[in-house]
C-alpha cells in the first residue's frame, strides 16, 4: 500500500493518499451523477413531455449496453495493462458527450434521439470504467479493509443521495434541466484529474486464451456463494427498474409533486443511507456479512411498497415517500456494502473483470428489460399497479439467499475455486 500521511482525526484509509485521491474524485463523481440522474429525466418530462414509454426507453437506453458489450469489455479490460488509463479515458469521453446536451438544447435541437443517444454511449462508457475499476479495486486496498473501503466508497454515495437531488432539483428551477446537466460533465473531469494523480500497482494483464468470456460465466455458475447472490440482486434490480423507470413520472404527474421538492424529498431521505454506511461496517461484525447482505436485499425494496399506497393529504404523501426514501436508503447501503466486500474477495485477480463482465451482463443486462417493462406495463394494469408490481417483485429477490451458505459467512472468507475453472 503507498505510504500514509499524518492525517490525525481522519479513517486509517483516508490517510492513504492514494486511496485518498481514488476516493475524492469518486466522491466528486457520484454527486454529479445523482445531479444528471435527476435532471436527464426530467430534461425529457418538461422539455420534451415525455410519456411512460418514452421515460421507460430513457431509461433502457443508458442500460443497454450492460446486456449488449459486458462480457466482451469484461475480456478487454481483464487484458489491458493499464485499467487506470481505461478510466480516465472513460471519464474524458463521458465529460464531452454529457456537454452535449446543455448545447444542443441552446441551440434547439434537443429531441429524444439526442437524448438515447447520449444515455447510450455514457451507459457504454460507464460500463467500461467500473469493470476497470473493480479490477483496480484491490490495487487500493487489502482484503481485510474491502468492508471499510466499500463503506467509504458507498458512505460517498449516500452523501450523494443527500446533497445530489436537492441541488439537482434546484439548479432544474433555476436554470432548466438540460443545463443542469453541466455539473456531472465537470464532476467527470474531475475525476479524471484525480486518477491521473495517482499510479497504483495494477494487476498484471491476463494471458491470451481461448475461453475468453466462457471463465467469467463458468465460474459464476459453479460458485455456491456468488450464484445466489447474482440472482437476488437481478432479481432486485429487474423490479426495480420496473419501479424506478415511473417514480418520478408518478411523483410529478400522479402525485403533483414539483421538481424541487422531489429533490429536496430524495435529499432528506438520504440521511438513511447515510446511517446505513455508517452502520454497515459495525453490523457486519455483529451478525455477520452474509447476514447484513440478506437483511439489506430484503429492506432494499420493502419500504417503496409505501409509494403505490401514497395518497390522502398532501402532507401525508409527503411523509410516506420520504419514509420510503429514508428506508430503501438505508437497506441499499447495507446491501451495497456487504455484497462489495463478499464479491470482490471471492473473485481471483486473473479472472476478476471477465467475472465481473458475467456478473454485469446478468445483473446490469436486466436492468434495461426492467425499464421497458415499466413503460410498456401501465397500459396494461396502469402506472399504479405497476408500481405495485416493482415494489413486491424486488422484495422477492432475498429469497434466492436463503438455502444458499451466503446468510452463515461471517467475514470475508473465501471458499474454495470451483472446479475445473482456469484462468
Amino acid at each position: 500500500m503507498p505510504s500514509q500521511g499524518a492525517m490525525p482525526g481522519l479513517p486509517p484509509l483516508l490517510k492513504d493518499r492514494v486511496f485518498r485521491r481514488y476516493w475524492s474524485g469518486a466522491t466528486v463523481s457520484l454527486l454529479g451523477d445523482r445531479i444528471s440522474g435527476l435532471a436527464l429525466p426530467l430534461a425529457a418530462i418538461l422539455s420534451l413531455h415525455a410519456g411512460a414509454a418514452q421515460m421507460g426507453e430513457l431509461t433502457a437506453a443508458g442500460l443497454l449496453p450492460a446486456l449488449a458489450f459486458s462480457l466482451p469489455i469484461g475480456i478487454w479490460v481483464d487484458r489491458s495493462r493499464s485499467k487506470r488509463h481505461l478510466m480516465i479515458a472513460s471519464d474524458i469521453l463521458r465529460a464531452l458527450l454529457i456537454g452535449c446536451i446543455p448545447l444542443l438544447f441552446v441551440l434547439g435541437h434537443l429531441a429524444f434521439a439526442e437524448l438515447y443517444g447520449v444515455a447510450l454511449l455514457v451507459g457504454t462508457l460507464s460500463l467500461t470504467f467500473q469493470l476497470a475499476q473493480n479490477s483496480l479495486f484491490p490495487a487500493f486496498v487489502t482484503k481485510d479493509r474491502y468492508v471499510d473501503a466499500n463503506a467509504l466508497l458507498q458512505g460517498s454515495r449516500a452523501v450523494s443521495y443527500l446533497a445530489g437531488p436537492s441541488l439537482g432539483g434546484f439548479l432544474v428551477q433555476l436554470l432548466s434541466a438540460p443545463i443542469a446537466v453541466l455539473f456531472d460533465a465537470f464532476s467527470y473531469v474531475v475525476s479524471a484529474l484525480t486518477l491521473l494523480g495517482i499510479a497504483p500497482q495494477e494487476p498484471p494483464p491476463a494471458p491470451r486464451t481461448h475461453q475468453g468470456a466462457s471463465v467469467g460465466v463458468r465460474f459464476l455458475w459453479h460458485s455456491p456463494v456468488l450464484r445466489p447472490m447474482l440472482l437476488a440482486l437481478a432479481t432486485v434490480n429487474l423490479f426495480n427498474y420496473v419501479f424506478s423507470a415511473l417514480f418520478l413520472l408518478y411523483a410529478s404527474q400522479g402525485l403533483h409533486i414539483g421538481a424541487a421538492l422531489i429533490g429536496l424529498i430524495s435529499g432528506i431521505g438520504a440521511m438513511g443511507a447515510i446511517t446505513g454506511a455508517l452502520v454497515a461496517g459495525r453490523l457486519s461484525r455483529r451478525i455477520g456479512v452474509g447476514r447484513t447482505l440478506l437483511f439489506g436485499t430484503a429492506l432494499f425494496p420493502a419500504p417503496l411498497l409505501l409509494v403505490p399506497l401514497a395518497g390522502g393529504p398532501r402532507l401525508l404523501v409527503l411523509a410516506l415517500l420520504l419514509a420510503a426514501e429514508l428506508g430503501s436508503g438505508f437497506g441499499v447501503m447495507l446491501l451495497d456494502i456487504s455484497f462489495g466486500a463478499l464479491w470482490t474477495a471471492h473473485l481471483p485477480d486473473e479472472i476478476r473483470a471477465r467475472v465481473n463482465g458475467a456478473f454485469s451482463f446478468v445483473n446490469n443486462g436486466i436492468r434495461p428489460i426492467g425499464a421497458l417493462l415499466g413503460g410498456a406495463l401501465p397500459a396494461l394494469i396502469g402506472v399504479h399497479g405497476t408500481l405495485w408490481l416493482g415494489a413486491v417483485g424486488a422484495l422477492l429477490g432475498c429469497l434466492w439467499l436463503l438455502p444458499s451458505p451466503v446468510p452463515s459467512l461471517k467475514s470475508v472468507e473465501v471458499q474454495a475455486q470451483p472446479a475445473g475453472i482456469e484462468a
